[in-house]
């Protein structure tokens, strides 16, 4: 029965409601329909005998529809969308968080690159490491996945001061130290059959173990590894299109087409690390990047495969200051003669065990720069306001790193919940690997790390570590560096 008045303005919504219902069930019911009452669900023994006594009849002719009376003073009813009536897909929704907290004791000085290396020194750092979070959204009957992984480094975002001494001890005003809000993760998956999948947006780059294994459950020591993260981005992540395929019998391939590195930001002592791309809002692509993967995961518990990246660096450039030079030069093209080629190959072989008690990671990686001598000399004159180290850079680096624990949680009598693992690990990093003859290789940027410590975590969930870390320069002439840490989160 249509109301005849709504008492106050906020019941329109209502009002129009029920006008909309009783518009459908008086249709329904013209074209000869039985009309259930909202009391009684269709499946119900009344509902069921109003539908057998009815009888079969032929639908009758569409009819022109009726003109609709309005009121003088109301509103008509609003049209039914066309989306209401049609089913939804089922989303599946997946959301995963990891946070890391570290305290460090350290028994050396700022300056490292002081002739006998840092001083003496006795202080303490806190730090709020990262916030990570994760959400899934798949679409199961269509095969499509939406990932996005949004990461808050240092406690957040603003501004800061950092005493550079390998820019002979200048301050320097960096974005990024301060805090960052990071999207690492970005991207739309599009299943191809059932063993392969196609990606389009940001991803990690497919290259090392932090691209795999970057939760602080998945290593034991309290920070990711320093050799991988002395020559490449840490968890390296790239814009682009990636291509996945897993075989039944245990391999599991990846390809990757995303953008370059930027060369301005290459040093000595980091080598490719600032070559990532976050000091602009765009991100140059002119140089493009191919990377190759191939994992066997045929064995339980164990993984082991190789990784290749090879990329020009030389057009990201934020000016175009790498041009070849010619005699017949013509002003209204950027580069007549074309840039200066500076490609980067990175390769590595790496290994993750986890068998048992026993929990161990490994990787070896090489890198080559073509023309680091053109590229270091071109850096040497960058404004101070791009904020680069300006340091020369090497033609080759070389990083290797392993670690190795053992669970002993049911020794001590812990349940099963509970993991507890004392291990070592060893870091080598040399970003000054067999460089050319013109450069110097400089000891200091040889660094070897032993750590020992323990690891504990509770269901996966919430863990602790405690490390104690020993890094010796190439030359004994540089004073050892001795560091204490703690780091406790969670991941869920």
């Amino acid at each position: 029965m249509r109301p005849r008045s709504c008492l106050v303005s906020s019941s329109f919504l209502l009002c129009s409601t029920l006008l909309l219902s009783t518009t459908v069930a008086r249709a329904q019911d013209s074209a000869g329909a039985p009309v259930v009452s909202a009391a009684q669900p269709s499946d119900s023994p009344v509902a069921q005998a109003a539908v057998a006594e009815e009888p079969a009849t032929p639908a009758p002719a569409a009819a022109e529809p009726a003109p609709v009376t309005v009121e003088p003073g109301a509103r008509p009813a609003p049209p039914v969308p066309a989306a209401v009536s049609q089913a939804r897909s089922k989303i599946d929704l997946f959301v995963t968080a990891y946070g890391e907290l570290l305290f460090g004791y350290h028994n050396y000085g700022l300056n490292q690159n002081r002739t006998g290396g840092a001083q003496r020194d006795s202080r303490l750092e806190f730090d709020t490491t990262r916030f990570v979070l994760e959400m899934k959204g798949m679409l199961p009957d269509y095969g499509l996945e939406v990932e996005v992984e949004v990461e808050f480094e240092h406690g957040g975002t603003g501004t800061a001061m950092e005493l550079e001494y390998e820019e002979f001890g200048e301050f320097d005003q960096e974005l990024d130290k301060g805090g960052e809000i990071l999207v690492e993760e970005l991207f739309i998956s599009k299943k191809l059959g059932e063993h392969a999948a196609l990606a389009v947006g940001r991803f990690y780059v497919a290259v090392g173990t932090l691209s795999e294994f970057s939760r602080p459950t998945d290593y034991l020591g309290t920070i990711r590894d320093e050799a991988e993260t002395g020559i490449i981005p840490n968890t390296w992540d790239e814009m682009g299109v990636r291509l996945r395929y897993k075989f039944p019998w245990g391999l599991r391939l990846t390809g990757q087409l995303v953008n370059g590195l930027d060369s301005t930001g290459f040093s000595s002592q980091l080598w490719a690390v600032g070559g990532h791309q976050r000091r602009f809002e765009v991100q140059r692509a002119t140089d493009m990047a191919l990377v190759f993967r191939a994992d066997v995961t045929h064995f339980d518990g164990f993984i082991f495969g190789v990784s290749a990246y090879h990329g020009d660096t030389t057009r990201n450039r934020p000016k175009a200051d790498l041009v070849k030079s010619c005699e017949e030069a013509n002003d209204r093209e950027v580069a007549p003669c074309g840039y200066v080629s500076a490609p980067l190959t990175l390769l590595d072989v790496h290994l993750s065990v986890a068998k048992g008690p026993w929990s161990a990671k490994g990787m070896v990686m090489y890198g080559h720069l073509k023309n680091a001598e053109l590229v270091s000399q071109r850096n040497a004159r960058l404004s101070n306001l791009l904020g680069v180290m300006r340091t020369p850079v090497s033609d080759n680096a070389l990083a290797a790193w392993g670690e190795l624990g053992y669970d002993i949680a049911s020794v001590v009598g812990l349940s099963n919940s509970h993991h507890l693992l004392p291990f070592v690990r060893y870091d080598y990093v040399d970003t000054q690997f067999k460089p050319r003859e013109e450069l110097y290789d400089n000891p200091r940027f040889r660094r070897t790390i032993y750590t020992v410590g323990v690891a504990y975590n509770l269901l996966n969930t919430v863990y602790a570590k405690l490390d104690f870390g020993h890094r010796r320069m190439g030359s004994n002439a540089f004073r050892p560096e001795n560091t204490l840490r703690l780091a406790t989160g969670f991941n869920y």
